[in-house]
This record gives structure tokens, C-alpha cells and sequence, in this order.
């Protein structure tokens, strides 16, 4: 199958797929059309016969820092009016999340190599692969989590449980690679000068094991998931997704981005300040710079 792609860019060699997610100037923000060109990849990889591993990555300094806010939260675009329909929301993210979680529907094993960040979509991204290898001091978590999101393929529960997963989410906190690791949400934390080579070397050990093999060992450890009930998660967090962005506080985080730049509107709700229930007055622009200020104040601090 062959694979033309615009935002994802896809090679093969030594018995590798490598997936690139290719718009380095956003930090491989994600958009419709990348999601789709995910899985395309993730077909061509499946049927290739000399492909046994697949690797996702991201061009530049980044994996994937989440959806592009200044397509869908400034701009507005895909967000729906005062009266929203929640079937066409669940449709077009439903769409998204099958997109992504083609990694873990891939009959060949899928390793993630996340450099600088794996956060909000990019963490669902990342955490749809089998394997999930890291700079120890890059960033994964899910801010969304505070407003204007649920992380659509539920995997946060699946791989930490319910605790740790509930201290990720009812705070939007980021953890770094080493946390990660020690939490036991990937499967290693690495300097980001060995990062590449410590992912060679996983690849290496799975791509000496004849494909038939590969294939039935992950078709057996994801039906126990299955057996779990992943995919009526799935389709709770997806349609939960949708509320929250739709929700009068997602409208005002919406509001926030298309007065003052969805930059702002980001580090408000990253800072942990106050969000108020109903979302309120959007912050005026000296509440902003003195949010900034103190931002840079602690950063000095550091």
C-alpha cells in the first residue's frame, strides 16, 4: 500500500516503519488531517511484509504538543454554535480517536519515541502505542483535563490505574519522562542523547521475531483490554470530550482565545489559576500581564 502524506511523513528500512508527524513549526500540533494521515500509515505499515516494527515520532524539537488551539480554540474552527449537536461532535472525534488508536489496533507492535513533549492529543498519541520510550526530561501529561477536553482514548486508566490516573487528570498536571517511567506509564525514561539508540535497540530485539508472532501476542494482550471494556470507555470519554468543549466554561475558554490569542488562554489554565464554574468574565488584559508576570517571576526563581 503505497502512502502519500502532508503532515506525516512515512519511510521504511531494516524491518522498521518509521511514522514522522511533520509540521515541526506547530510542535506537530495536531490537525484533522494529520490524525487521518496516522492511520494511513499505520495501514501501509500492516501491509508491508518486510515491516515488522513501527515507530512514531515527531519532527523537531517535540512529539506532539496536543491539538493546534489556534485552528480549533482561536479560530474556532469545528466548534459548534450556541446550539450544539452531539452527535456530529461525537462523529468528527470519534473519527480522530479511531485515527490514533490504529496504533494499538496495528497488528504489528508500535513504539512512540517522545522527545520535549507528549501532551494533551499528543499524549493520546503516544500512549496508543504498545511502547512508550522518552527523553527522561520531556513532558507528558494531559492539561487539557482542566477545561475544554477528556482524553478520548481513555488510556491514562488503562495504563496507570484509577489513582494515578485520577492525580493526572483532576489536576492537568505534566510529569516528566523519568516519573513516567517510574509510574510505570512507559516503558522507559532515557537521555535525550541516547533516546534514538535506546528505541533502535527495542526495535532490534522485536524485529528478529517472525511477524505471526508479533501479531498474536498483542492480539492476545489487547482482548484482555477489550475484555475490560476499552471501547465503551472510549466512547464515554469521546462524548465527554465534546461536553466539555461545548460546556459554558469551554465556551469561555473559546472566548478567552479568540480576545486574547489561545497563547493566553493556555497559560491561564496551565498556571492552575481559578477557573470559575459557568466560565464568568473573560480575563481582562491586566489580569493577563500580571499572570505573565508572576509566570516569569517563578521561572526566574528557578
Amino acid at each position: 500500500m503505497s502512502f502519500t502524506g502532508t503532515v506525516v511523513r512515512y519511510e521504511t528500512r531494516d524491518h522498521r516503519a518509521y511514522i514522522t508527524l511533520n509540521r515541526p513549526d506547530r510542535l506537530n500540533a495536531i490537525t484533522m488531517e494529520m490524525a487521518q494521515e496516522i492511520e494511513a500509515a499505520v495501514q501501509a505499515a500492516n501491509a508491508d511484509d518486510d515491516v515488522r516494527v513501527i515507530i512514531v515520532q515527531g519532527e523537531g524539537r517535540a512529539f506532539c504538543a496536543g491539538y493546534d488551539l489556534k485552528i480549533y480554540a482561536e479560530s474556532g474552527e469545528a466548534h459548534q454554535g450556541a446550539v450544539w449537536d452531539p452527535i456530529k461532535d461525537f462523529a468528527g472525534m470519534k473519527a480522530n480517536t479511531d485515527h490514533f488508536f490504529s496504533l494499538w489496533r496495528s497488528a504489528k507492535p508500535t513504539i512512540a519515541k517522545v522527545r520535549g513533549y507528549a501532551v494533551a492529543g499528543g499524549s493520546d498519541i503516544a500512549l496508543s502505542c504498545d511502547l512508550v520510550v522518552m527523553e527522561d526530561d520531556a513532558k507528558i501529561g494531559y492539561m487539557p483535563a482542566r477545561i475544554w477536553g477528556c482524553p478520548t482514548t481513555a488510556m491514562w486508566v488503562y495504563r496507570l490505574g484509577a489513582e494515578k490516573a485520577k492525580r493526572m487528570l483532576l489536576t492537568g498536571d505534566t510529569i516528566t519522562g523519568t516519573q513516567a517511567k517510574e509510574w510505570g506509564l512507559v516503558i522507559d525514561a532515557v537521555p535525550a542523547a541516547d533516546l534514538d539508540a535506546e528505541v533502535e535497540r527495542l526495535a532490534d530485539r522485536m524485529a528478529g521475531v517472525p511477524i505471526n508472532q508479533l501479531v498474536m501476542q498483542k492480539m492476545m494482550i489487547n482482548q484482555a483490554y477489550d475484555n475490560m471494556g476499552l471501547q465503551s470507555t472510549q466512547n464515554t470519554a469521546i462524548l465527554f470530550d465534546g461536553i466539555t468543549r461545548h460546556s459554558p466554561e469551554g465556551r469561555w475558554f473559546v472566548d478567552f482565545a479568540q480576545e486574547h490569542g489561545y497563547g493566553a488562554a493556555v497559560q491561564w489554565r496551565d498556571s492552575g489559576r481559578f477557573i470559575p464554574d459557568g466560565g464568568g468574565a473573560v480575563p481582562a488584559v491586566d489580569e493577563i500581564d500580571a499572570m505573565r508576570a508572576e509566570l516569569e517571576a517563578k521561572d526566574r526563581g528557578h
